[in-house]
């Protein structure tokens, strides 16, 4: 096959080795190799390189979680609890409940070291039917969405001081999302030390911009502003808690996102549960006393009225510096995109490496050593629904698929431990952990079927609308031969086009 040849062909001369340190570095070699022959005699492998610290890995976590929400609308929490106290109970348990998960996923990400996150672990515990379900979610819907709703939110923040009086023109907005997600692109094909350098400052930048309110917010609780404290007007119905978990959830999401690219982690069993612990906690201390400082000036009517509470509290706390809060909106938003690019093109190169998704997509960069093809599939799906009017309720929609995913990522822990009792687990976590986190999951995911049918509807039918897919381009192997050579020609010109190829654990 003449994409196999092309493959042999830049292997002869580029090979990779690992030192001791598990950093993966290459060398050139000539067609015949020094090895003295045989299979692997010059023939050498490209592969992703594991270029990123404990740093690194923290930065990527915590510039995932945090992105606009706890900027712009903690008003959901508030709008389902009804009162201040137990809107913090809530922001604290959301914090504590995504730990427990996240600490599950140590153990399933030292255990099962592939690049994918819960997908990787649903394929090796349930099989490649359940991987796909959980593969087209995320990659078609959740993750291109999602992408695209932040990058709007950074367009839309640069361009506000533009616009003081009124919001900026649409098209403007969605030009500057398009800018925004393309010059991302090209700094993950070029660079993982890019992308994760890129990380790294806008995390810094989101953290100052909230230790400057939980700085201003801790002096006002000091001169004694507490009056919004209270549990008056709370909602304890069942449902109402479980809707208000849901959107604590939400700004939470991303604490799994460095699974996805374990394989790029320098020594992941000690750097793994190490980035976790200290990102969850560090996240969960940052949004509960932003929002106990949003309280101290706010009151609960003007949260829920305001479409962006950190600007509101920012116009009655810091009067002419107040523009400054738009800024570092931006810059959050911008680190979360590239945090999302970042983390979601290695599920579309695992899932290319399981033969769910297009050949071209498990292919590496051969100088640049990226996973370009899956950087550039993801950049172009989210610019795709750059195009669609109401993206945000497409999110509603398959927001429970979400959790409902990851807590089945979760029952492979105990699953594993039943099934595949002698698997090596450098982290073993006790059971009562994955336990719990089942229930809790069960809990928002369950209640909010009967409290918003509508929405979970549509998130059932898109959860369905990947069967379909997965028997026509999966199931079905006998594929008629003009099929396979169209494929095959499409897959060589976009390889030479780009100058990529399968890494060797790849290979046919």
């Amino acid at each position: 096959m003449e994409t196999e040849s092309l493959n042999r062909k830049n292997s002869s001369r580029k090979s990779s080795i690992v030192n001791g340190n598990g950093d993966a570095s290459t060398k050139l070699t000539n067609g015949d190799g020094d090895n003295g022959g045989g299979d692997d005699a010059g023939g050498g492998e490209v592969t992703l390189k594991a270029k990123m610290s404990l740093l690194n890995g923290c930065t990527v976590i915590v510039g995932s979680i945090i992105g606009s929400g706890i900027f712009v609308s903690p008003t959901g929490v508030l709008m389902y609890t009804g009162s201040v106290n137990l809107a913090l109970i809530v922001w604290v348990l959301s914090g504590l409940f995504s730990m427990v998960g996240a600490y599950c996923y140590a153990e399933l990400g030292t255990m099962i070291t592939k690049s994918g996150a819960d997908y990787a672990y649903i394929m090796e515990t349930f099989g490649p039917f359940m991987a796909f379900i959980r593969l087209w979610i995320e990659c078609m819907i959740v993750r291109p969405c999602s992408q695209a709703i932040v990058a709007l939110t950074f367009s839309t923040y640069v361009l506000k001081p533009f616009f003081p009086e009124c919001t900026p023109p649409e098209d403007a907005s969605r030009l500057l999302a398009v800018c925004c997600i393309l010059v991302l692109t090209l700094i993950n094909c070029w660079d993982v030390k890019w992308a994760t350098a890129v990380q790294d400052i806008f995390t810094y930048a989101k953290l100052f911009a909230l230790f400057i309110i939980i700085a201003t917010g801790m002096y006002q609780l000091y001169m004694g502003n507490v009056k919004y404290f209270t549990f008056d007007n709370s909602d304890t119905k069942v449902t109402s808690l479980a809707l208000s978990f849901y959107s604590g959830l939400f700004a939470y999401n991303g604490w799994n996102y460095l699974n996805f690219i374990i394989e790029e982690l320098k020594d992941p069993v000690k750097n793994l549960p190490r980035a976790i612990a200290i990102s969850c906690t560090l996240v969960t201390v940052v949004y509960v006393l932003a929002n106990v400082s949003f309280y101290t000036i706010l009151s609960p009517e003007e949260v829920l009225g305001s479409s962006a509470v950190a600007v509101t509290y920012a116009e009655r706390a810091f009067g002419m510096l107040a523009w400054t809060i738009p800024v570092f909106v931006a810059l959050s938003t911008f680190g979360a995109v590239n945090g999302i690019l970042l983390t979601s093109s290695r599920l579309f190169y695992a899932g290319a490496n399981e033969g769910q998704m297009p050949e071209i997509l498990t292919m590496i960069q051969i100088q640049r050593f990226t996973p370009t093809p899956a950087v550039l599939a993801m950049a172009f799906l989210s610019m795709l629904y750059l195009t669609v009017s109401d993206i945000f309720a497409l999110i509603n929609y398959v927001g429970f698929a979400t959790w409902l995913s990851i807590g089945v990522a979760v029952l492979c822990l105990p699953w594993l431990r039943w099934a595949q009792p002698n698997l090596p687990r450098p982290i073993r976590v006790p059971l009562v952990f994955p336990i719990v986190y089942l229930i809790a999951t069960i809990f928002v995911t369950v209640v909010p079927m009967y409290a918003s049918p509508v929405e979970t509807g549509y998130g059932i039918l898109m959860i369905l609308s990947s069967i379909p897919v997965y028997a026509v381009f999966i199931a079905w192997k006998n594929k008629p031969i003009w099929f396979q050579k169209s494929m095959g020609g499409i897959t060589q010109a976009l390889q030479k086009l780009m100058m990529v190829v399968r890494p060797k654990a790849s290979s046919k």
